[in-house]
Formats: structure tokens, sequence, C-alpha cells
């Protein structure tokens, strides 16, 4: 019992950091677009880095340990593509007069009396709400990423805890340090999109409880049945969900709302502070 508490204690803290990261929302002045741009192309390096430099690694080390050399890293690209799929064909579900990544032009909403000045003010409160409504979105989406991110993270931690405590320590520590900032991929937007820092820190400790919630279903029902082929397979299909979620969503809005080279340093800058988180745990 006494390690089981201690397992749920140990996970419940590398989820809920991500809340650490929110409270950067608490600083913010929604009249910041600079700020926004940097942030969210900080938050898009992170997903990124962490995907592809330990996240993807890891999966295909997983895999091809259990299902030899050739299946397993076929397994593993197969995998991570499915989850661009995935989360690509959730987004084309979505539809387009609410899709963030589908543009509309004034001309084209009111383009029935397009010389009427009396929907002036109306045609700039249009564009307002579906800005709120972009990054709102792009929190949600986010924030979904993270969470199923975090749920086999929180299963990994969990499990390691109950064996051996010693490694679980570290792996939690890391897996904190990685929450902090991608705490900040779920909060700002949705700051910036409700004016509401209350829902940006409920939303980034939402995403983050999906680390515990992983840790305890992982223990009472999926432990018969979970190995290293299963777990590099979710592995694999989150890094895809991820590099997707930044590459068609953080980075773009970060360019939209500030200049080009905002986004790109913060972008570099959101890797650079991975690396060094990483080499921290080592």
């Amino acid at each position: 019992m006494d390690n089981l508490l201690f397992a749920f204690l140990l996970t419940l803290f590398a989820g809920l950091s991500t809340g650490i990261g929110s409270l950067i929302a608490f600083f913010t002045k929604k009249s910041n677009p600079k700020f926004l741009s940097l942030a969210l192309g900080f938050s898009g390096g992170v997903m990124i880095y962490v995907s592809m430099v330990e996240i993807f690694p890891g999966a295909i080390e997983s895999l091809t340990g259990t299902l030899g050399e050739v299946r397993g890293n076929w397994a593993a690209v197969i995998s991570f593509f499915a989850g661009m799929a995935l989360i690509g064909i959730i987004d084309r579900l979505i539809p387009e007069s609410q899709n963030p990544h589908e543009m509309h032009t004034v001309e084209e909403i009111y383009e029935d009396n397009p010389e009427d000045t009396h929907h002036i003010e109306q045609i700039e409160m249009r564009e307002e709400a579906e800005k709120r409504n972009k990054l709102m979105r792009t929190g949600l989406f986010t924030a979904l990423a993270i969470a199923i991110h975090n749920f086999p993270e929180g299963l990994a931690t969990f499990i390691a805890a109950l064996n051996d405590p010693q490694v679980a320590i570290p792996i939690a520590v890391a897996i904190a340090i990685h929450n902090i900032p991608e705490g900040i991929a779920v909060s700002v937007p949705i700051y910036y999109a409700t004016g509401s820092r209350k829902k940006a820190l409920l939303y980034s400790f939402l995403s983050g409880l999906s680390e515990p919630l992983g840790g305890v279903i992982g223990y009472l029902i999926l432990r018969p049945f979970i190995n290293d082929t299963l777990l590099g397979i979710v592995f694999a299909l989150v890094a895809g969900i991820m590099v997707f979620i930044s590459l068609d969503e953080l980075l773009p809005s970060a360019r939209e709302y500030g200049e080009h080279h905002l986004s790109i340093y913060g972008m570099v800058a959101g890797m650079i502070v991975m690396a060094i988180s990483l080499l921290l745990v080592i």
C-alpha cells in the first residue's frame, strides 16, 4: 500500500507540473501579441523536440527490442504517421466555419452586401471572435495532445515506481520539467482567447491530470496486457500527434500573431530548454 501511494503521488507531481507553466498566464497582458508569438513558438519547439528526440526514439527502442530491428522500425514509423493521420482526420471533420486552419476573409463573410457601412462594426467583432475561437481551439487541441502524451507517461512512471522507486524518481523529475513548458502550450492560447486566468490554469491542470489517471488505469486494468510493444506503439502515435499539432497549429498561430522571426526564435528557445532539461536529468 505504501508503494502504491508513493507511485500515485510521484505520478501526480509529474502531471500537475503543467500548472506551474500555466501560471505564466497570470503575468501576461492580453494586448501583447509579441509575447503570444514567442510563447506559441516556444511551445511548438518544446513539443517537436520532445517528440523527435525523446518519445519517438523511445518508441523505436521498445518496438525493436520486442519485434526485431526491421519489424520494430516499421511499426514505429507506421504508428508515428498513424498519429499524424488521426489528428489530421479529426481536424478535417471540423466544419470549415469553425476550423481554425480555414481562413475566411471579410469579403467572403459579407459578400452579399460588401459596401454596407453599417456592418463595419459587426465585421470587426466577427474577426475578433474568430481569432479568439482559433486560439481557444489551439489550446484545446494542445491540451488533448498533451493529455494523450501524459497518459502513457503516467503509466510508465507509476509502474516504474512500483518496481524500483530509485529509478522512478529521476523519470518523474524529467517528466515534470517537460510538463512545465507544456503547460504554457495549453494556458497561453486559452488565456488570450478567453481573458480568463482561471480557465487557463484549469485546462492546464486538467491536461496534467491524465498523468496520474494513466498510472491508476494502467495498474488496475491494463497491467496484465501492457508490454513493450504496446507502449512503443502508443508513444510513436503520441509523437506523431504532437508534431502535427506543432506544425499545423502552434507555429502557424505564432507567425500570425507576431513577426515571423519571433515565432522562430521562440521555437528555437523551446528546443534549447528541452535539450538542457534532458541533459540535467541524465
